[in-house]
């Protein structure tokens, strides 16, 4: 009684370690059906194919009893018509037998076609099972993990509030206070980078200006224009009074 009470508390035990490792990975353990469902149907397979071959052994002995018979019967119908009836009679009795072999042959080939053709469609079948068994592992694969996705994400949902009072909203904070700082650093450099602007702009069309007048001092040298002419009033009024005080410093 003690003996039957400790088996089957350890039988109880190795059930709940099965069950564990059952429940653990419902895919692989459909995947290792699988497998083994292919190697059967592989050993299947095998068998039929040899099974096919006693068949066509078969077969080839129904055709050659066929033969034999067609030929016998000819030699028969020969000897009778040439009036040898003693050699046709011995031919007629092996006539006899081939039918005789014959007909068993065929009868046989008859079982054996009958049993290959039932075997084959249920091996058709259990392929068509496996390849259907196949899908149903990749479909509820894919279904657990993306179900385990969205119980996380739900689980994550439910306790990750981004606020200012949790670690990840002041880690946001300082990241958006450092962007700023970065964003005032380029303004700074973009407007520091326009200072003298003005003054080289200034300097340019005094330049101009001062070359527009040195070829109106060489037109004028060459008689092609008057000093009258010349446009030195526009030339002070376009320089402004900073550019006017360089050009007469200049033209001293």
């Amino acid at each position: 009684m003690i003996l039957h009470k400790f088996w089957s508390a350890f039988r109880a035990q190795l059930n709940k370690i099965a069950n564990l490792f059952w429940e653990a990975d419902p895919v692989a353990q459909m995947r290792y059906e699988y497998d083994r469902a292919v190697e059967q149907l592989k050993e299947g397979r095998t068998g039929l194919e040899q099974y096919r071959g006693l068949v066509e052994r078969v077969t080839r002995q129904v055709a050659a009893n066929r033969s034999q018979a067609q030929r016998l019967e000819a030699e028969t119908k020969a000897y009778l018509k040439a009036g040898d009836r003693a050699t046709a009679a011995k031919f007629a009795l092996e006539l006899q037998k081939a039918k005789t072999q014959l007909q068993a042959n065929e009868q046989q080939l008859q079982m054996h076609e009958g049993a290959y053709g039932n075997n084959l469609t249920k091996i058709k079948h259990a392929n068509e099972k496996l390849i259907e068994l196949r899908d149903k592992i990749q479909k509820y694969d894919a279904e657990l993990k993306m179900s385990a996705a969205e119980a996380e994400i739900a689980k994550l949902s439910e306790t990750f509030d981004v606020n200012l009072t949790t670690d990840f909203g002041e880690i946001e904070s300082v990241i958006q206070q450092r962007i700023d700082q970065n964003r005032g650093k380029v303004r700074v450099s973009a407007d520091l980078s326009e200072k003298g602007i003005a003054d080289i702009k200034a300097e340019e069309r005094m330049q101009a200006q001062l070359a527009d007048q040195a070829l109106n001092d060489f037109e004028v040298e060459l008689g092609l224009k008057s000093p009258d002419t010349t446009p030195v009033a526009q030339t002070t009024k376009d320089l402004g009074p900073a550019d006017e005080k360089t050009t007469q410093k200049q033209t001293t």
